[in-house]
């Protein structure tokens, strides 16, 4: 388990003094080179963090709950393309909105504070080399820097990240918003498996004081990595507690939505692990979705009664968040099953209170009260959750890699992949009412919607849509 070494004060001041670098491109300078301390913590003394404003998106899917409502979005008019920030490299995670600046990082390893109204660049920090194609064992992300959406702390003022390093190394970073200082670093290494196999995909959760951080492994299920959860002081200082799935290999932690969190328990889902049909030794809590408390341990779990086979043949359920529903948790991962579990008693294995034909769900659902709008691999799906758990399909919109959707402004925002499309949809009907031209953008793509603006991540930087 990975502890914490205290940067010295003279190193901190240096550190401090040498400020945000200021920069429309890559950083020439980056601050974990090598010889620098590589784990330090927050100062003491008076700050002033940025205070979150109506209409911010501190973390993905806007709430700790992920539900993906923007409630002071405005209406839907006929939105014009405001500007393009282009970055140093591809924008995985979901764009930020704190106090009037857009908070993104790239796969160089380089986080962004870009002025919401015109997309110029107020600071940026590249915090170390990222790991290249060559060095890894597999994968579909190269270079691999910062893949996981950060998250802002408005009790210390940090946007934290994870940034893979060459070697495979992981990196905890936490900066200023407002002037992109580095103040919070430590190494945070899943306790067991080859660090270089896991990769951290998930976005990052603030819970308790604390950040969550969930590992799965690299595109092809390569190598040896085991899905592992992580929590860390925001402060930087004091112990990291972890969670791994008790399988031999793989149960990767790796849905975009990462830790979900619902009262007094995070919600995570698992893919496939290593125990299959006809193995012995039982259930290895892989396929499942898991609960887990404050210090993290499993609470709960729920695994479908097939989750062996699930294994075997890749139809586990961690390709998807958990979607906290009322009282209830819904999840459809890549068997095309939607089950739904009572929150505070998932129910084992076989629990499910219901399930019903679906489709292969991948990302992070919006929850609007009892709706659930679902990505598919081929599809944008409606469906709603009653009071006694049971779901109901309504409506279906054919898209090419739905990206994970977002509600605000009276429509269903999603991503249409292969055609390079953010889509408009009615929440009544799913027709679609905007379209609006993205290019290329990474999988499971999510937009931002904050007051008046439309943001999303591409492959060369964020690109912002305004109302008009």
């Amino acid at each position: 388990m990975p502890t914490t070494r205290t940067i010295s004060v003279l190193a901190l001041m240096l550190l401090l003094a040498a400020g945000p670098a200021c920069t429309t491109h890559r950083p020439a300078a980056p601050w974990l080179a090598t010889g620098v301390p590589s784990s330090a913590r927050l100062p003491t003394g008076a700050r002033t963090p940025v205070a979150l404003r109506a209409g911010d998106w501190p973390t993905y899917q806007r709430d700790a709950a992920r539900s993906g409502v923007a409630p002071e979005a405005a209406a839907l008019g006929q939105p014009v393309h405001a500007w393009t920030a282009a970055l140093d490299g591809a924008v995985y995670g979901q764009p930020l909105v704190v106090g009037g600046r857009v908070l993104a990082a790239t796969e160089h390893n380089t986080v962004y504070a870009l002025d919401a109204a015109t997309g110029a660049v107020l600071w940026s920090r590249n915090v170390g080399t990222p790991a290249q194609g060559s060095e890894l064992p597999c994968g579909n992300i190269a270079p691999l820097g910062i893949t996981g959406t950060p998250v802002y702390d408005p009790v210390t003022g940090l946007v934290f990240a994870v940034a893979e390093l060459s070697g495979g190394r992981h990196q905890l970073v936490g900066l200023d918003a407002a002037t992109g200082a580095p103040l919070v670093s430590r190494e945070v290494e899943p306790p067991r498996g080859q660090r270089i196999a896991h990769q951290q995909r998930g976005a990052l959760a603030l819970w308790q004081g604390r950040v969550l951080i969930a590992y799965g492994g690299l595109y092809g299920d390569c190598s040896d990595y085991v899905g592992t959860v992580l929590s860390v002081p925001a402060t930087g200082d004091g112990p990291t507690l972890a969670y791994t799935v008790p399988t031999s290999r793989g149960g990767g932690i790796w849905s975009p939505g990462g830790a979900v969190i619902g009262g007094d328990r995070a919600f995570v889902a698992v893919g496939n692990g290593a125990a299959t049909e006809g193995a012995s030794g039982g259930y290895d809590g892989s396929d499942s979705v898991l609960a887990l408390t404050a210090d993290l341990r499993r609470a709960d779990f729920f695994a479908p009664a097939d989750w062996a086979q699930d294994n075997a043949q890749d139809l586990d359920l961690g390709s998807l968040a958990p979607a906290l529903v009322g009282r209830h948790v819904f999840i459809a991962g890549k068997s095309g099953i939607a089950y739904t579990l009572v929150a505070d008693r998932l129910g084992g294995v076989g629990g499910q209170v219901a399930q019903a034909q679906a489709c292969r769900g991948f990302g992070a659902a919006a929850v609007d009260g009892d709706t659930v709008y679902l990505p598919c691999a081929d599809a944008l799906a409606r469906f709603s959750v009653a009071a006694d758990g049971s779901i109901k399909a309504g409506w279906r919109v054919p898209l090419h890699g739905a990206g994970s959707p977002v509600v605000g402004g009276g429509a269903v925002w999603a991503v249409d992949h292969g055609h390079g499309l953010l889509n408009a949809l009615d929440p009544a009907s799913g027709q679609v009412r905007r379209q609006l031209t993205v290019g290329s953008v990474p999988d499971f793509a999510a937009p931002t919607l904050s007051g008046p603006r439309i943001l999303l991540g591409t492959l060369n930087g964020v690109t912002a849509f305004v109302e008009s």
